[in-house]
């Protein structure tokens, strides 16, 4: 199963980004979406779970929640769009993945073993850091994340 990641669109969904999230069986944005119809395209590709950014403030944006828990394939996923935030906002149990956004920086790494996955910044360029997206692949219970930079 691949979950497709974005993060930090801030209005802008470019077709490199669709492109790369096709064939997911899920996507998950992790915030900063700065438009509905973003959450519109994506729902079209796969089912979609999104969390509210710290710039997502239109009313729009009220009903997503600020984090949230998903199992998918045995997989235990917490989403939360500042990692900073992770002490004040712990997730309600066990989780096996961490998916964050906010800071525009892809990253993919371990800590105390749960995978933590940033897939960077899908929307407007943010100083010359790369314009990316990600994906979790979860197979036997397990998963396993990369970053996919994307062609401008």
């Amino acid at each position: 199963m691949r979950i497709g990641l974005i993060a930090d669109t801030h209005g802008l969904l470019r077709p490199q980004a669709l492109d790369a999230l096709r064939g997911s069986d899920r996507i998950v944005h992790a915030g900063d979406i700065g438009d509905p119809g973003i959450l519109d395209a994506l729902a079209q590709i796969a089912p979609l779970t999104a969390i509210r950014g710290n710039n997502d403030t239109e009313a729009w944006a009220h009903d997503l929640p600020d984090t949230t828990r998903l199992v998918v394939g045995g997989v235990a996923i917490y989403v939360i769009h500042d990692i900073k935030t992770l002490a004040a906002h712990p997730p309600p149990g066990a989780v096996d993945v961490i998916v964050a956004g906010h800071s525009h920086r892809a990253l993919v790494e371990t800590r105390e073993g749960v995978l933590v996955v940033n897939p960077g910044s899908a929307g407007p360029r943010r100083f010359r850091l790369p314009v990316s997206v990600g994906h979790l692949d979860l197979a036997h219970g397990r998963a396993t994340a990369v970053i996919d930079t994307l062609a401008l």
